[in-house]
């Protein structure tokens, strides 16, 4: 894996700003100047949820637009989802649960894969499939002592995101538990929020995570 392009691309992008940016009920119209407001503030994995509106044509203006960035989709649950949003440019999967299916599915498509996990037996299943990261959710029911319960067992390489109500004052407490990354819903973005609003969100965040790592 360490050799696969898109992979490389994950690692550069996490990197720089491991934090994902989840634009649930975009829409194809705004979603250029969101897109834009983001990789301004340095935002460089974008996903759009398959149950926001015509989704696989936001993707798909996404990707064409930030051709550097790493789009992708949320909330995928099937094998034949994954294709649609392949098909469409996105090459990041992220799901609310695990599904060997789903994950496989991914890998088989040279995709980036985030599966929902809440438990170690999940977790590992999920790395077994083939899962790129894990997506720890929701994060209201896995606080920061769950978080380094779970990071103590599970190898080291592995990328733990907590998704779910995390807000800029939470995220130093979830990185000292051992989180490696978050994805960011409705405090980075909600439905008709201005393209401004979200660059004033987008910095928020980035500044938070800066200060977390200085910490």
């Amino acid at each position: 894996m360490s050799n696969d392009p898109i992979f490389a691309a994950w690692q550069q992008a996490t990197r720089q700003l491991p934090l994902v940016a989840i634009l649930r009920g975009i829409t194809p119209a705004e979603v250029e100047a969101v897109g834009q407001a983001l990789w301004d503030a340095g935002w460089r994995l974008l996903e759009v949820p398959l149950n926001s509106p015509e989704p696989l044509q936001s993707i798909e203006r996404l990707a064409r637009r930030f051709p550097q960035a790493l789009v992708g989709a949320g909330t995928v649950r099937t094998e034949a989802e994954v294709r649609q949003v392949r098909d469409h440019g996105g090459r990041i999967i992220v799901s609310p649960h695990f599904d060997a299916r789903v994950v496989r599915a991914t890998v088989a498509l040279g995709m980036l894969s985030l599966p929902g996990v809440m438990t170690p037996t999940e977790a590992f299943g999920a790395l077994d499939a083939g899962a790129t990261a894990l997506k720890l959710f929701p994060a209201e029911a896995i606080p920061p002592a769950a978080v380094k319960a779970m990071r103590a067992v599970l190898p080291a390489a592995v990328q733990l995101l907590p998704v779910g109500g995390i807000g800029p004052d939470s995220m130093a407490r979830y990185r000292a538990a051992g989180a490696d990354g978050f994805g960011i819903g409705s405090a980075l973005y909600k439905p008709g929020m201005d393209a401004a609003a979200v660059a004033a969100s987008a910095r928020a965040f980035a500044d938070a995570w800066a200060g977390t790592m200085r910490a």
